[in-house]
């Protein structure tokens, strides 16, 4: 492929094997379109799928997944520890080779479209594709959740991109647009206590945290919450329960890993954690990550090396990539399974 765009797919299914199974071979089946990864998670009760293709062949193999996901699931009975909007969460499409960001902001238009009319269903373009400076951020859309689209979508502030303003009980809405390579990235806290893993996501995350007086009340001014900054720039988090590990984790979204990558957080969560008296217990990446982001952080733990595989190595050992599952840099690195898928 001279052009090459990454589709990134969330779906909100992370235990029906065969739901998940049917997904990926609907991409699997399209032109044009290399499945690169498939990433369940039955807490978070959502799959991340990752692909590569032309710009017909990811826009083909992104309609042709939702369909399917389409008829598979329905938030009616969904219950999860991730934001979620909808069966179709977010469909982002992210330039990698020979190809703008305008060509990939038009294709997230087309999609937008295209799977509003099909499934009947809200569309909301985000990032890149964004028409208002309150739908750049992902998290705003998804405020409220899938449980509270219906009043959302009785907001004239709220009105889709594409589809009417009408509530699918069965599919919720969707969000698409372009953006920058985003790694997800969870740190795990020995300890079930979720609020821990709350507030240190305050601490590290770019918007911050509440700032509260004594007694633990919020404080406001002028009706609105006061907030304290956060460490690091680009860096979205929160906290979840992994019931099936009996931990909790620094849920992370590294939106530019260019200005805070993976190590600088680690060592944050790690610092702030031990305040609390609870212990790191390695961390994970959740899809794909850039061959660069790994060996900017091993120069960090092995600044005198040059050799990518001793990088590598001591990512995978400083940061613990392979605590809950056996990270395989040959499955994980970007750039090594489109080197071998193409």
């Amino acid at each position: 492929m001279k052009e090459i765009i990454e589709c990134v797919p969330n779906f909100s299914e992370g235990r029906n094997e065969e739901t998940i199974q049917t997904i990926a071979e609907a991409i699997k089946n399209t032109p044009e379109c290399k499945l690169l990864n498939v990433e369940p998670d039955r807490d978070y009760n959502r799959v991340v799928v990752t692909f590569v293709g032309t710009k017909k062949g990811v826009l083909d193999g992104a309609i042709n997944a939702s369909i399917i996901a389409a008829e598979k699931i329905d938030m009616t009975t969904h219950k999860g520890e991730h934001p979620r909007i909808g069966a179709i969460d977010v469909v982002p499409f992210v330039p990698i080779r020979n190809v703008t960001i305008e060509e990939c902001i038009e294709i997230s238009k087309e999609y937008g479209k295209i799977i509003s009319e099909k499934l009947k269903i809200p569309v909301y373009l985000y990032e890149n594709s964004a028409t208002k400076t309150d739908r750049v951020n992902l998290s705003n859309i998804r405020k409220g959740e899938y449980e509270g689209l219906p009043d959302k979508l009785l907001d004239p502030e709220w009105i889709p991109d594409f589809g009417e303003a009408k509530f699918n009980p069965k599919l919720g809405a969707t969000v698409t647009g372009c953006r920058f390579f985003l790694i997800a990235y969870n740190v795990n806290l020995k300890t079930t206590d979720v609020k821990i893993a709350d507030e240190i996501a305050g601490i590290i995350r770019e918007s911050g945290r509440a700032l509260r007086d004594e007694e633990g009340k919020i404080i406001k001014k002028d009706g609105k919450t006061v907030k304290i900054p956060g460490k690091f720039k680009a860096v979205k988090a929160m906290g979840v329960s992994l019931e099936k590990f009996g931990i909790t984790q620094v849920s992370i979204n590294l939106v530019n890993y260019k200005i805070t990558n993976m190590h600088q957080v680690f060592e944050a969560v790690k610092e702030e954690a031990q305040k609390f008296g609870v212990e790191t217990w390695g961390s994970e990446i959740v899809g794909l990550v850039p061959l660069v982001a790994i060996l900017d952080a091993g120069k960090f733990y092995l600044p005198n090396s040059n050799t990518e595989k001793e990088l590598i190595d001591a990512v995978i050992q400083n940061l613990g990539l392979s605590n809950l599952a056996t990270f395989n840099p040959d499955e994980k690195i970007i750039e090594y399974l489109i080197e071998r898928s193409l």
